[in-house]
């Protein structure tokens, strides 16, 4: 390791100790959030190998690797940045104008701005492709009328990244736009779905007559689905190498040194499954450290980053089902007056979403299959239809 490195590394580990907050174990609030990012920015930390022309700091990606390996150690409150730190701020970087850069990336860096992604739609989920939401020229800009669902963020969102349908006589991939939206416009509802952790995770959003400028739109017009596909290469990227804690590494309490450490490793029953969970994070970890490394090289992991995205939620559900085994009853019951109680069951209760967010096993399967492994593609009959002509969800 270069001596640049060694003193970086040093630099992030005494600023961590001085400001990660102690013994976190959730998000905290909005506002500790947004106070944290603005020190993280300030210190350096914040958009480390993001282009310094633009907000961040210019640095590489093994200076951001040393920084996530100190960072390990703590539960930091970046939890309400992460889909504006891993899927939309860097669809900016990549396609945005000059002007989209200089006015969203700084802003996100710093914690000045939450972001959402509006892909999914109640009739529109594994088959993105198939939205709803209309996007309607008027004037110097365009009027949004439609749905989006579990949108994560959202109910504390500044601005989103919104896919929507802007030519209904194209075919369904080739009549989409995408804008950047503004989450407290008139016209925007947002409401809260709990889930069975217990929290509103995510979201449902409504759009009547919702204006748009022009200068908010991504791309081209109809040309959103290179767009999308762009925000979801980098949302699997982001979700296999756990950014805003997603992956749940040494936090996790259901993770292999959480285990081990509260576990009979005396049993060989107990220490096969551990070896077995420990195999599957560790492959984990260098698949996504080879992909870092493809990428500091100039090489963009593309369509690979679904498989980085299959390992883990298949990962966490082993997670899951092996912790379930191993503490019975605790898994489920707590008194409530132990600190940390609760935390196990919290993870068991949101593991089966990582199967289904950022694309289902199944699609990952079908990607992988036909970008990475070049297997003949499934057949789509309504690949050259006009969406118009399509009976897709309400549009019978």
């Amino acid at each position: 390791m270069s001596t640049d490195l060694v003193e970086f590394r040093q630099r992030a580990r005494e600023w961590l100790a001085a400001n990660a907050p102690a013994g976190g174990t959730g998000p905290g609030s909005v506002a500790e959030a947004r106070a944290f990012m603005a020190k993280l920015y300030d210190a350096g930390f914040s958009g480390i190998s993001w282009p310094a022309e633009w907000g961040g700091q210019g640095l590489g990606q093994a200076e951001q690797r040393v920084f996530d390996e100190e960072a390990g150690a703590y539960t930091l409150p970046t939890y309400y940045f992460s889909i504006g730190l891993g899927m939309c701020g860097p669809t900016v970087v990549d396609l945005g104008t000059d002007e989209q850069r200089r006015r969203w990336v700084r802003r996100l860096l710093r914690g000045e701005d939450i972001w959402c992604q509006l892909f999914s739609e109640p009739n529109a989920g594994s088959d993105v492709a198939a939205l709803q939401t209309r996007a309607e020229r008027a004037g110097d800009g365009w009027v949004v009328n439609g749905q989006k669902v579990w949108t994560s963020v959202a109910q504390h969102a500044d601005l989103g990244l919104l896919l929507a349908r802007t030519d209904v006589d194209a075919p369904k991939h080739k009549g989409l736009t995408m804008f950047v939206i503004d989450m407290h416009a008139p016209g925007v509802t947002v409401r809260p779905l709990k889930d069975m952790s217990g929290r509103s995770n995510f979201n449902e959003i409504f759009f009547d007559d919702v204006h748009v400028p022009d200068e908010n739109r991504i791309g081209e017009v109809n040309d959103g689905w290179r767009c999308a596909v762009t925000t979801l290469l980098h949302e699997r990227l982001s979700i296999s190498g756990g950014v805003g804690g997603v992956a749940g590494g040494r936090g996790n309490p259901a993770s292999f040194e959480a285990l081990r450490a509260t576990c009979d490793t005396a049993d060989p029953v107990v220490r096969d499954a551990l070896v077995e969970l420990y195999v599957r994070e560790r492959a984990l970890e260098l698949f996504n450290a080879r992909l870092g490394q493809e990428t500091r090289a100039g090489i963009f992991p593309g369509a690979r980053g679904s498989a980085g995205k299959l390992l883990l939620a298949e990962l966490t559900q082993f997670r899951a089902d092996l912790a379930t085994s191993l503490a019975g009853p605790a898994a489920v019951a707590w008194d409530p007056e132990t600190e940390g109680a609760g935390g196990l069951a919290e993870a068991l209760s949101v593991a089966p979403g990582l199967a289904l967010g950022g694309g289902t096993n199944e699609i990952m399967r079908n990607i992988i299959g036909d970008r990475v492994l070049n297997l003949p593609p499934e057949p789509r009959a309504d690949k050259n239809v006009p969406f118009k002509d399509l009976k897709v969800g309400t549009q019978q």
